[in-house]
């Protein structure tokens, strides 16, 4: 039997600072329709703005005018209890993600950064793809499971 999508939202806003909590909040929202725990809310929150931070700081590093650049939000809850939330920018991409999603790894030379974002993605979800192309930007898609009551 397939699991088909109970309900679903989608989101778009500058990629500023200021929004990242709009985004973390917008998506707990969301999955509180479920009914999680108060852990699992504040684990999609950590997610959702360490996907966010990275189309801030990475994807569209070097672009003064962020109104011209957005970031996208999707969520998809399943009749399982799966929440799926894809994230995405049009920014530069990453040119090689098996690296990027190493522990420690980051392009700030600032050393403002820890590299520990996809490392903490990984760590409080059930799963995670990245998929990007240089130039086009990034998805980042996360899953996790929710037990619905």
């Amino acid at each position: 039997m397939a699991d088909r999508v109970i309900n679903g939202m989608k989101i778009e806003f500058m990629a500023k600072s200021v929004n990242e909590s709009f985004a973390r909040a917008a998506v707990a929202c969301f999955a509180a329709q479920a009914d999680p725990s108060v852990a699992v809310i504040a684990d999609l929150k950590t997610v959702v703005s360490e996907a966010v931070t990275n189309s801030i700081v990475h994807g569209y590093s070097g672009v003064e005018d962020k109104s011209l650049c957005p970031i996208y939000i999707q969520c998809r809850l399943f009749e399982s209890g799966r929440l799926v939330i894809r994230i995405k920018d049009r920014g530069r991409g990453i040119e090689d993600i098996e690296t990027a999603m190493q522990p420690l790894f980051t392009t700030d030379l600032d050393g403002e950064r820890s590299g520990m974002g996809f490392t903490v993605m990984k760590s409080f979800t059930d799963g995670i793809k990245v998929h990007s192309r240089l130039g086009k930007g990034t998805t980042v898609t996360l899953e996790k499971r929710l037990d619905r009551k």
